[in-house]
Order: C-alpha cells, then structure tokens, then sequence
C-alpha cells in the first residue's frame, strides 16, 4: 500500500509563489515516475510535470519555465516549486506516483492541496 500526501497549497496574490510537497509513505519501492496534476472546476484533471527517478524533468507548456519540480529521494518527497502565479493556475493539484512491475501498472494518487491564485 502507497500512501502519498500533498501540502503547501493555499491562496496567493497574481506573481506569487508557492511550493507543494508530496510526502509518500508505504510500500514506496519502484514508485518511478512521479508526478503533479491539477483540476481546475469544471475542467478536466491535466498533467503538470513530471520527475523520474534519475531525475529527468517534463513540464506541460503552460507552466514551462515557471514551475519546477524536485525530489528528495532521502526524504520520498516530491517537490513542485510554482512561481509567477497566474489566476489560471487555481486548481486543486494532485501527485501521482506510478509502479511498473512484472507488466502489471498501478498508479496512487495524493488527496490533493488546493492553490488558489487571486488577480
């Protein structure tokens, strides 16, 4: 079992920064890649980075060079470093961590920490 915790979200003037943290716990071997999410309402659940476990990065083009995602694989958490905060980036943000063995793919997901961003 996986457990992945996120915090850090919270409400942030337009130009803003925050940083979220995703705390996993559990049977956390072979958890590769991990990633962040995020829901905006009424909008469908999109991908925002993603880190491997040597470290490669991808971000999504709307966050591209305003967003940076981090680990610390002493501590199993991943970071997601949000700078320049535009009110478009308001979502409840998610981390998921992915597990592939033997063929068999499961995905765990945190609860997620809502960011809101105000103009």
């Amino acid at each position: 079992h996986v457990q992945l915790v996120e915090s850090g979200g919270g409400l942030v003037q337009a130009g803003g920064s925050l940083r979220l943290s995703c705390a996993a716990s559990g049977s956390i071997f072979s958890i590769t890649p991990m990633a962040w999410y995020r829901q905006a309402p009424g909008k469908q659940r999109e991908w925002v980075a993603v880190i491997t476990s040597g470290g490669s990065t991808n971000y999504a083009d709307s966050v591209k060079g305003r967003f940076t995602i981090s680990s610390d694989n002493a501590k199993n958490t991943v970071f997601l470093q949000m700078n320049s905060l535009k009110p478009e980036d308001t979502a409840v943000y998610y981390c998921k961590g992915r597990r592939s063995v033997g063929g068999y793919t499961s995905d765990y997901w945190g609860q997620g920490t809502q960011v809101t961003v105000s103009s």
